[in-house]
């Protein structure tokens, strides 16, 4: 049962900012990997941010230089902090996590419900 929910999502300006949080949680025995995902109307699932438990970093193009994503380990919850915001932003953005449930296992990927930003013109 490890259940994963975001949180700060929400309707915005063009060149605003927004933050995200996405908090894991139930049985775990340790959180690997974690990133964000965002979905567009009429487009594909799309890799936003990842991030490693040891801090390691990867951005894609379409948002480097504008989102930064971090993590706090003590709490299993990943942040993205998301600035100059474009409408093209506008998407279902969605918590990912790769997790131990015991020591025995290899990790699972995991998805949160999703939270819904939109970025007005």
């Amino acid at each position: 049962q490890v259940h994963l929910v975001e949180s700060g999502g929400g309707l915005v300006q063009a060149g605003g900012s927004l933050r995200l949080s996405c908090a894991a949680s139930g049985t775990i025995f340790s959180t690997n990997g974690m990133g964000w995902y965002r979905q567009a109307p009429g487009k594909q699932r799309e890799l936003v941010a990842h991030i490693t438990d040891s801090g390691n970093t990867n951005i894609a193009d379409t948002v480097k230089g504008r989102f930064t994503i971090s993590r706090d380990n003590a709490k299993n919850t990943v942040y993205l902090q998301m600035n100059s915001l474009k409408p093209e932003d506008t998407a279902v953005y969605y918590c990912n996590a790769a997790i131990r449930t015991t020591r025995w296992d290899r990790s699972d990927n995991y998805w949160g419900p999703g939270t819904q930003v939109t970025v007005s013109s």
